[in-house]
């Protein structure tokens, strides 16, 4: 689905790969209709949007908000008169310990933002999207959603559920005008760890940055993705490698990551 003069909501758009990605959608003609939790980073995603900002509208939204998200479809029809498209990329990462470390409110916010909002989405705005000629849906998953990373078993299980429930969706819209199309970042440089309460990854010294993926490219992999109708896109280098070794040798994959872990 070519996304100039389409109108596409963006979750998570106030920082990170949803900004990049509500600006590359903006650059490309599209109109834009962003949710976050985080008012102050809406602003500054306006900010950003420069003479574009006519084509763009935002939302104070919790996505784990369950009546808030079924009132969303609405409040954008309302303003842009259509909804064309939606992009989940709201989520969170878990601190670094394992599992039996983890308290129950913690496991509860992170699956009720990473699954449920993903999925309250999904039920909120497909039968509007089913109306149009052509729509589209975008699930941001992880590389964490199809090879264990210890210290982050509860995050990738969250982002294993948004897998599996993007492949089903795939099935059974494939006779429909609604193109849905599953993403799986590698290590991308975003706000994701401040978000979710995570100060730095584990062995990182203060102020040291990851050579990893810049967000603004991974927002051009995604949206180019979306707009070939691509089912499956990995984002970056280390996703790519990771999925091959792990179709290939799942357990010596699973070593590896491991023991790259406990080194971190």
């Amino acid at each position: 689905m070519k996304v100039k003069d389409k109108v596409i909501v963006v979750t998570g758009g106030g920082g990170g790969m949803g900004r990049e990605m509500v600006l590359e959608l903006l650059r490309r003609g599209a109109r834009v209709a962003i949710a976050d939790v985080n008012e102050n980073a809406l602003q500054e995603t306006f900010s950003l949007s420069g003479a574009n900002a006519h084509a763009l509208a935002s939302c104070k939204l919790d996505i784990a908000d369950r009546e808030a998200v079924f009132a969303l479809p609405q409040w954008v029809i309302n303003h842009f008169g259509q909804v064309d498209a939606i992009i989940n990329n709201a989520g969170i990462i878990q601190p670094f310990i394992p599992i039996r470390d983890l308290d129950e409110n913690t496991i509860v916010r992170i699956m009720n933002i990473n699954f449920y909002g993903t999925l309250y989405m999904v039920k909120a705005f497909l039968p509007h999207l089913l109306s149009r000629p052509e729509a589209h849906i975008l699930n941001v998953s992880s590389m964490g959603g199809f090879i264990p990373f210890p210290g982050q078993t509860l995050y990738s299980a969250s982002k294993a559920a948004v897998k599996l429930l993007t492949e089903g969706l795939n099935s059974e819209l494939r006779n429909t005008s609604v193109h849905v199309t599953l993403a799986m970042p590698g290590a991308v440089n975003t706000n994701i760890m401040t978000n979710s309460g995570v100060d730095k990854m584990p062995g990182q010294k203060a102020g040291q940055e990851q050579k990893i993926l810049q967000a603004d490219k991974a927002a051009r992999i995604m949206i180019n993705a979306m707009e070939k109708n691509k089912p499956r896109v990995l984002v970056g280098n280390d996703a790519r490698f990771l999925d091959i070794l792990y179709r290939l040798a799942p357990t010596a994959a699973s070593r590896f990551i491991a023991k790259m872990m406990e080194k971190m």
